[in-house]
């Protein structure tokens, strides 16, 4: 074995020997479970900051790809004693090919989605945990073929109890259009996202949901099947949150993604002090 060969087994080691010391650090955390839970509550008060890496391929007639990263930092803010404001954003950057049939390569911002809800600061005497508020389509899409063109609003509401290490809830939303470019298609769709999750003491945390959208102008359905497995981990004192997954499309529009895509990514986590 000549040094080269030896040098680079040390590195592999070094690196492997960190990982499991992050991950040993992650468990000696007193609340490190409780910060998994957390993130598997999407209105918690809790600052979060997911980049949220995913892939799907099939679109039309060309089978073509997309590639996106959602940027959706989660900020809730202290109202009073009882009710608390949580800010939940979604901005999409993607890289996109052959779409539209041989419609070429985009790169670029797509439209963001901004939700609002109001949510007790506590849960209720049966352990509910709820929010309610309204929801924002912004046309913030850099290219035509990035995003729809259409400003829009309507209601979204989150529904969840939390027992022992499982959580299990519902998000959902409705959009409609009232204003944009008016070549574009009407936006009138309702977004549906039941999910079910595990967190062990150890803070993995096993989530199982679907990220359905009805779309009413068309009469389609998308309806794609998450499962993901995440860990968190403490740096240095700065908790993090590593994940991947994979999603099967159960139904999507002809123009659609189908078969299956992948997600990966990082949230970065801001509990108080």
């Amino acid at each position: 074995m000549d040094r080269r060969q030896t040098s680079r087994i040390a590195k592999v080691a070094t690196f492997l020997a960190t990982i499991l010391l992050f991950c040993g650090q992650a468990s000696a955390e007193d609340d490190a479970q409780e910060l998994a839970k957390k993130l598997s509550n999407p209105i918690a008060s809790l600052i979060s900051v997911p980049f949220q890496f995913n892939y799907d391929s099939g679109y039309g007639p060309n089978d073509g790809n997309k590639a996106y990263v959602n940027v959706q930092p989660v900020i809730p803010f202290s109202l009073n004693a009882d009710w608390n404001l949580i800010s939940r954003t979604i901005l999409p950057v993607a890289w996109q090919e052959d779409i539209a049939g041989p419609s070429g390569d985009q790169f670029g911002l797509g439209d963001t989605t901004q939700s609002l809800f109001f949510s007790p600061a506590r849960p209720t005497q049966s352990g509910l945990i709820w929010g309610v508020g309204p929801a924002f389509l912004l046309p913030t899409a850099t290219d035509d073929l990035l995003g729809g063109g259409k400003w829009g609003a309507g209601p979204t509401a989150v529904v969840l109890k939390q027992s022992g290490g499982w959580t299990v809830g519902m998000l959902a939303n409705h959009i409609w259009s009232f204003a944009g470019d008016s070549e574009r298609p009407d936006v009138n769709s309702t977004f549906l996202q039941p999910f079910v999750s595990y967190t062990t003491k150890d803070a993995w945390t096993f989530t199982l949901n679907t990220e359905s959208t009805y779309n009413w102008e068309a009469e389609e359905w998308s309806v794609p099947i998450n499962f993901q497995i995440a860990k968190l981990l403490v740096i240095d004192k700065q908790p993090i949150s590593l994940f991947a997954g994979i999603r099967y499309w159960a139904e999507s529009p002809e123009s659609g993604p189908d078969g299956f895509g992948v997600r990966t990514g990082i949230t970065f986590l801001f509990p108080k002090k």
